[in-house]
């Protein structure tokens, strides 16, 4: 049979819900199935019976694609597969696959929808059903958003399902047995009198059937692994200091490079001189790059030796030079010309405010880096004829169409192998680094580079988090909040971040506001407003995106409100809420740490905080003691609503890193620019939570929603106004920039 037949006769269309959010458009686009990309190379008698699963006779290998950095995505992913098809997920190989538009992630686009994520109205369903079809048109392969387990909790065990069924077809076929009769356990069939047949044995049967695409999924409590503490599969490796990451690579006749690019982002070089490099130990070739030098070299330290002899004059880019620059032209950029969005706009603000005891207020946040452990490296061999690329990435399609640009090849000669990473918080959502490694590989063909940058080209040539500036006022009548207007300036994420990957996108930009405009509270007048800042530096998306920065901002004045109306934090936060899902959070944590105020006493405080992201309501306690010598955090009680928890242990460790991520770089955090350049280069001055400061954490989840939801982000943006309304209530401080070392001393 031939190929273009097996494809077309096999593709492969898992399940109404996962293409189109339910709803039936009835349109052929819209539900036309994606061809399975396993079958475009099999070899004799082996069967990609799904997108996820291919089996021959030397064994079972589950397709994971969503990135894994670190979180136990390739895990969790494998888990929902051999839950439906009966394998242990210990016993089979686990592979990102290739890029494929089969692989797309339906819910990526959800939070561009104008509506906050407790609407359940038809209007706003039906927004969320139509916008999931945005991904499957682009074949958008991409990790985050805190998408992967909500994405894939049908989709993959759906997957799994198809190949059980589809496996016992085949058994039927061969022993002549009702397929109805037959069961599976352990990577098996088991015929009605006991008889086993392995699923290897079954493939080349398997790859001649049509897959039984009518399946059932089973219930809760015929679960085997899901709902349960499961042992990550890659727990040992890790615990072992065996796992290999991107950076760990290693090729025959492999040569190393590193760069040097123009701080200034986007502007080029304008002298080098390269006399010292050229001559040093070890060096192969220094060739220009974009905007920037190349240094190959036998080995990562002579490039990085080379690379720093190298003396370099660089263009300066159009943008201020400074971080108080920068501020500056966000303050200027709160006027009616700049405004992106008004999603929140309730009561009559205008009329409020022009009473005499309006309380006003200024916030600001910084640029904050991403600086993953692993720093940004990547493996490529070039031919005339191929392209190959080893690297971490969270978006391998765009990492493939670049390449193939750049190259001059097609995307059908372009190979990216996603390896796993040693951190990204969204720094992988970038590709610059891919394309570097790129440029240099082309300049030694045949050869493979592997391209590294040092910790100091990692923190200076980082897409931060965007800095912002908000400016509120509000007012309270009779012991209640009343009024809060937010005018929050930045510039626009995404038409810098999708600029980069895809071009100009039209629009205003939610994420400017996400994390204040949607939260669930009835104030009478309400008004959140986006302003969009000129793009000065580039930014990109960072843990928890626009809700990171935005939950200190919200929760940050309405603290300040609840304080001038004399009522207490938590227990107005539960009067102004009207989403019984985020009320349930705010009182489990109110018993969780035994809340009767935010005066502990004896120089003791503690502050409350809520943001609802990705669809998550999370309530955070942070309680601190205000030493001779500094703050000290005792301790963080979190509440978070995820409708189901399909791995408890790894649940909790996603929420206290999350926590202690979101309060270390409340503590210490900031990028701050001079003469185009970032200050800080290292961990030295970019200091995260040590583990002596780290508090007790205590984790609740809640499961009263009826949708799954992921829980990698939602736990950052509460832990930063938590711990600066622990700060107010044991010192009277009122902090309002972070990070909150330029105000107190942490110990």
């Amino acid at each position: 049979m031939g190929k273009l037949r097996t494809i077309t006769r096999r593709s492969f269309m898992i399940g109404s819900a996962a293409i189109v959010g339910g709803v039936a458009f009835g349109t052929y686009a819209a539900k036309k199935p994606i061809p399975n990309p396993l079958l475009n190379d099999l070899a004799d008698g082996e069967a990609g019976l799904t997108p996820y699963v291919k089996i021959n006779a030397d064994g079972i290998t589950l397709i994971t694609p969503r990135a894994d950095k670190g979180q136990g995505a390739y895990s969790v992913q494998a888990y929902l597969i051999a839950e439906e098809l009966d394998v242990d997920p210990s016993k089979v190989t686990l592979s990102p696959g290739m890029p494929d538009p089969a692989y797309y992630n339906a819910l990526i686009a959800e939070e561009g929808v104008p509506f906050p994520a407790y609407d359940d109205s038809w209007l706003a369903a039906t927004m969320r059903d139509l916008i999931s079809v945005v991904p499957k048109f682009m074949g958008l392969q991409l990790t985050g958003g805190s998408s992967t387990t909500a994405e894939a909790f049908v989709k993959l065990r759906t997957a799994g399902a198809v190949a059980r069924e589809t496996l016992k077809e085949a058994a039927a076929q061969q022993t002549g047995t009702k397929r109805a009769d037959l069961r599976t356990e352990d990577g098996q069939v088991i015929l009605p009198d006991g008889t086993k047949i392995a699923y290897t044995a079954l493939a080349e049967t398997a790859a001649k059937i049509d897959p039984i695409e009518e399946v059932e999924l089973r219930s809760p409590d015929q679960w085997r692994f899901l709902g349960k503490n499961i042992p990550r599969v890659d727990m040992i490796a890790k615990c072992t200091g065996t796992q290999t990451y991107g950076i760990d690579l290693k090729m025959d006749g492999m040569l190393h490079a590193t760069v040097r690019a123009n701080p200034g982002y986007g502007a080029p070089v304008k002298s080098v001189d390269d006399t010292a490099a050229k001559a040093m130990r070890g060096v192969h070739k220094i060739i220009p790059i974009t905007n920037g030098i190349g240094v190959i070299a036998d080995n990562t330290w002579r490039a990085f030796q080379a690379a720093d002899a190298l003396q370099i004059e660089w263009e300066a880019p159009d943008y201020p030079a400074s971080t108080e620059g920068m501020f500056k032209v966000l303050g200027d950029s709160i006027n009616d010309d700049t405004r992106d969005t008004r999603l929140r706009n309730e009561g009559d603000v205008e009329a409020a405010l022009q009473d005499d005891d309006v309380i006003d207020a200024e916030y600001r946040l910084p640029h904050l880096a991403h600086a993953p452990l692993e720093p940004m490296n990547a493996v490529v061999l070039y031919t005339a004829e191929k392209l190959e690329i080893w690297t971490g990435t969270q978006i391998p399609g765009f990492v493939r169409t670049h390449a193939a640009e750049l190259s001059g090849l097609s995307e059908e000669q372009v190979f990216v192998y996603a390896q796993t990473m040693g951190g990204s918080f969204g720094r992988r959502l970038e590709d610059m680094y891919v394309m570097q490694s790129v440029e240099l590989a082309m300049a030694v063909p045949g050869t493979p580079v592997k391209m590294t940058w040092s910790r100091e080209e990692d923190m200076s040539h980082d897409f931060p988090r965007p800095s912002a500036l908000m400016r509120a006022q509000g007012k309270t009548v009779n012991g209640k909040v009343d009024t809060m207007s937010l005018d929050i300036a930045q510039p626009s994420l995404a038409a810098s971040w999708f600029g980069r990957l895809l071009g100009p996108v039209p629009g205003p930009d939610a994420t400017i506001v996400a994390g204040s405009w949607d939260q669930p509270f009835a104030i009478p007048n309400y008004r959140v407003t986006g302003y969009r800042a000129p793009e000065m530096v580039p930014i990109s998306s960072w843990r928890s995106v626009g809700a990171s920065g935005n939950g200190f901002l919200h929760n940050g004045f309405l603290d300040e409100l609840i304080h001038a109306a004399g009522a207490d934090p938590l227990q107005e936060r539960l009067r102004l809420c009207e989403h019984d899902l985020s009320r349930k959070v705010l009182e489990k944590v109110g018993e969780m740490s035994n809340w009767d105020g935010p005066d502990l006493g004896e120089n003791r405080g503690r502050g409350v905080a809520f943001t609802l992201s990705f669809g998550v309501p999370v309530a955070e306690v942070v309680e601190v003691t205000n030493t001779p010598d500094g703050i000290r955090i005792d301790n963080v009680f979190v509440a978070a609503e995820v409708g189901q928890v399909i791995d408890p242990r790894n649940f909790e460790a996603q929420v206290i890193g999350g926590v202690i991520w979101g309060l270390g770089h409340a503590m210490n955090c900031e990028l701050t620019y001079a003469d185009h350049m970032a200050e800080q280069t290292n961990f030295h001055d970019y200091e995260g939570m040590r583990l002596y400061q780290t508090p007790q954490i205590e984790v609740a989840a809640l499961t009263n929603g009826d949708k799954l939801r992921g829980i990698g982000e939602p736990a950052v943006p509460p832990a930063a106004p938590a711990l600066a309304g622990a700060i107010f209530a044991a010192t009277g401080q009122r902090i309002r920039e972070l990070p909150l070392n330029k105000s107190v001393d942490f110990i």
